[in-house]
């Protein structure tokens, strides 16, 4: 089995195909749940943003009925609030904070864990890391997922500063996760190339 490892086998099983390609599978799928997430957190922040919206219209109602008396049928501006009102009992239903915080949960658990073993399972297949934008953009994304996830409990408090940080490292995250692809497909034509099955 010596063709069979990079590192030259001192590493047996570690350095073989089927280690060696967990990282792209499972990098693939946190994609794919980055793309939900980001989904499921702008659905989540319509249901913020419409109660900031319905309060406002509130006002607008309740200053220009200030001194006057009720009108028979509800005003344009009223009628806004129950489309808003009906919109945003629906999106309450889709429980977006709820899934927002799992997909991000996992996110953060698998993602670290993974990108983590990526870089373990190159030095046991070739006995050394290579310094490039592979490596130091998953670095960073990695980080990003961990800025991320300090923010939410400073966003529970209603603090707009860490909502907004956590908004931007996420939008920055996706943009480095997705540049990874390219280089990800690269390496994983190598690692067909300097490994074998199992």
């Amino acid at each position: 089995m010596a063709g069979a490892a990079a590192a030259g086998g001192d590493f047996g099983i570690l350095e073989w195909r089927s280690l060696a390609l967990i990282h792209p599978i499972t990098m693939s799928v946190l994609f794919l749940l980055t793309l939900y997430a980001g989904y499921l957190g702008l659905q989540w922040r319509r249901v913020r943003t419409t109660q900031d919206e319905i309060n406002e219209l509130k006002k607008q109602v309740k200053k220009s009925a200030d001194g006057d008396q009720t009108p028979a049928q509800p005003s344009p501006v009223e009628y806004k609030i129950e489309q808003l009102t009906e919109q945003r009992k629906e999106l309450i239903k889709g429980s977006y904070k709820d899934k927002h915080f799992l997909v991000g949960s996992i996110l953060l658990g698998f993602g670290v864990t993974d990108a983590v073993y990526g870089a373990v399972n190159t030095w046991f297949r070739t006995g050394k890391l290579f310094p490039g934008p592979h490596l130091f953009t998953g670095a960073t994304v990695t980080v990003l997922w961990a800025v991320a996830a300090a923010m939410v409990a400073p966003m529970q408090k209603g603090n707009a500063t860490a909502r907004s940080v956590h908004i931007v490292s996420n939008s920055l995250n996706l943009l480095l996760f997705a540049s990874q692809i390219p280089t990800g497909i690269e390496i994983v034509f190598k690692v067909f190339e300097n490994t074998t099955w199992p």
